[in-house]
């Protein structure tokens, strides 16, 4: 399973890259394992507004329907418009071509992110 330390995780299974005041959002490696082949990803619109913690969007697999939640306040200023054609690339390589969108934040709250140890260890606890 693979993993980036430079990336922030959510107890969703979400991981968050920050370029300054966006953050790059995508699933990690261990969700797009138990969701299987991933076959559509239900974007939002960018300029879509979210909020910490609520459902943004669906990523459709060939095993379920899954939200994906909102690690950070703001605004979606971009998406991975890749993945409506090619919705592989988040099986395929979740932390590069599988990311999905980039939120707009004036004030990324990141608090209760966890480090890559602690987002492993929680995946440790959640799989027993």
């Amino acid at each position: 399973m693979s993993s980036r330390p430079e990336c922030l995780y959510t107890k969703d299974h979400e991981w968050v890259r920050v370029e300054e005041n966006i953050a790059v959002v995508g699933i990690s490696d261990y969700a797009q394992l138990e969701l299987g082949d991933v076959v559509y990803v239900d974007l939002p619109s960018v300029g879509t507004k979210v909020e910490k913690g609520n459902s943004m969007f669906t990523v459709e697999s060939v095993k379920a329907v899954s939200d994906i939640y909102a690690p950070v306040d703001g605004e979606i200023v971009e998406i991975n418009s890749e993945l409506a054609d090619s919705p592989q690339h988040v099986n395929e390589d979740p932390f590069s071509s599988g990311w999905m969108v980039k939120i707009k934040s004036d004030s990324l709250n990141l608090e209760d992110l966890m480090s890559l140890a602690e987002y492993n260890k929680h995946v440790e606890d959640v799989s027993k």
